[in-house]
């Protein structure tokens, strides 16, 4: 076994002598336990998720889905670039999901914004899915389907190859399709890429750069 346990972990004794969680060496990655868990990954809001070291290639077509929850009106949801200007990215800014493609030939955004401000940013679980198929690109949130013209028709593949950020991205690394520099502060779940007939569902306890990201821990309420 080579990932950690998602469970809470209390009174450990060695040889009669009770441990002291409150004041370790070393701490990575460990949260404090909630009286009411759900499912899902936890973000604090100071990090981000990096998947898929090698690099995800987007090229042509791809279909995200994911859940949300968070009363933040702004945070990265997800970003995946290359080192020209390739890219694409999907974010909250303003209570707003916008969901950004570039193809190579310019930025194109499809933007879902609801009927109150912070509607999307009230704790509650929201459905998303964002599709991008050669130069269409559309958003659905919570069954509310937003599309967006795209004047870029020649422009059919993202060509990215670096990893997939979620909640956030280090300083050091561009970022092409993400206007916002917050971290998300909330809750992920479900975090599935499609291309094709293949999906891959991500788990994030498996991720290879986690920083104020809690996988499998997820407070039933804000805290």
């Amino acid at each position: 076994v080579t990932h950690s346990i998602p469970a809470c972990i209390g009174s450990m004794t060695i040889n009669s002598k009770q441990l002291d969680n409150e004041s370790p060496v070393s701490v990575f990655a460990v949260n404090k336990c909630y009286v009411t868990v759900q499912d899902g990954t936890f973000f604090d809001g100071s990090g981000f998720a990096a998947l898929v070291r090698e690099g995800y290639k987007v090229r042509s077509d791809v279909n995200i889905t994911l859940e949300f929850r968070t009363t933040a009106v702004h945070g990265v949801l997800l970003g995946v670039s290359s080192a020209k200007v390739d890219a694409i990215g999907l974010e909250i800014v303003n209570g707003k999901v916008l969901f950004h493609v570039n193809n190579g030939a310019g930025r194109i955004t499809a933007a879902y914004e609801p009927r109150g401000t912070n509607s999307l940013c009230d704790g509650k679980w929201h459905k998303l899915q964002a599709n991008k198929s050669k130069h269409c690109i559309s958003l659905i949130i919570d069954g509310n389907l937003v599309q967006t013209d795209n004047p870029y028709i020649q422009s059919t593949s993202a060509d990215t190859n670096n990893p997939i950020y979620v909640g956030g991205y280090p300083a050091d690394v561009k970022q092409n399709c993400l206007m916002s520099k917050s971290s998300f502060h909330g809750c992920l779940r479900n975090l599935v890429l499609t291309k094709g007939q293949q999906a891959e569902l991500f788990d994030f306890s498996r991720a290879f750069d986690l920083r104020g990201v809690f996988p499998h821990s997820c407070p039933g309420a804000e805290h």
